[in-house]
């Protein structure tokens, strides 16, 4: 490998991971978050607060106030469906394995991915896609978008990982976007919204990014296990070797529990209002 292209990648490797670490602590750390939470026009983190073991968390705002944005966060629902999605930021060699369980288990899941990430791996996205997963956009950069006013520059960072992803795979990329750290204000819903994107952050994640900071198997078993609830989108890393090691035995687990899988299309039909037909 290029002496260049290392230390790009390390660049990006602590770039993500800084960034991340920040701004996803406070959705981690977060123990109230008020009921009658109300989504804030203010540049905000998403934030979760688990209220009772089994139960949809709170969140910053409500499955409904988040509606109107095209953006979800979790599925109103009592079905015990979860809808799987992992960012990816970089590769470090645990994609591969994440993709073997996933397929022994007939999963698929959406993979957010930073434009970064397709340019170096063109063959992971291949089996993605051949595989069945979707890709959503993660932005190129993966930047703090809540800081971005302008529509030219928000749609930027989305056309140019879309961009990529049609030169790889000679198809269009789903619009599904994912706020980068988490990081968002109701003007960059509206953003999402006007450029045709639908939004989504997460009712389940755990600190798995740290890549020199591994959750033992029982630290991550405790979290997926038991904050699991009916109608979750789960965020996990695809750089986690936790997650490579636990995955097969945790979607089995889930399976036990009585859980099935979804993807982020059957969440947004079934979350779209009923049209009535009476004249």
């Amino acid at each position: 490998m290029p002496h260049s292209t290392r230390l790009r990648k390390l660049f990006l490797v602590l770039f993500f991971c800084l960034c991340f670490g920040a701004g996803r602590l406070a959705a981690h750390s977060r123990t109230s978050i008020p009921a009658s939470s109300i989504l804030q026009p203010e540049a905000a983190n998403w934030g979760l607060s688990f209220q009772e073991e089994g139960q949809r968390p709170v969140g910053n705002a409500t499955v409904a106030e988040l509606q109107p944005y095209h953006a979800y966060y979790a599925q109103d629902t009592n079905e015990k469906i979860i809808y799987l999605t992992f960012d990816c930021g970089y590769e470090n060699g645990n994609t591969p394995a994440i993709l073997d369980a996933l397929k022994k288990h007939q999963v698929s899941a959406t993979f957010f991915t930073v434009g970064t990430f397709l340019e170096a791996e063109p063959d992971l996205v291949k089996r993605m896609v051949a595989e069945g997963h979707t890709l959503g956009n993660h932005t190129w950069h993966h930047p703090d978008m809540s800081a971005i006013s302008t529509i030219d520059t928000f749609s930027e960072e989305l056309n140019s990982t879309a961009d990529a992803y049609r030169q790889i795979t000679g198809e269009e990329m789903p619009h599904y976007y994912r706020p980068p750290q988490g990081k968002y204000s109701t003007e960059n819903l509206q953003m999402a919204k006007d450029l045709g994107y639908s939004t989504f952050f997460w009712s389940l994640a755990y600190v798995d990014w740290y890549q020199d900071n591994q959750p033992s198997k029982e630290e991550a078993f405790a979290k997926l296990l038991g904050r699991i609830h009916p109608g979750a989108i789960v965020l996990l890393h695809n750089t986690s070797s936790t997650n490579a090691a636990i995955l097969d035995e945790l979607l089995t687990r889930w399976e036990d529990m009585g859980y099935h899988f979804g993807t982020l299309q059957e969440l947004i039909t079934q979350s779209q209002p009923a049209v009535s037909h009476e004249t």
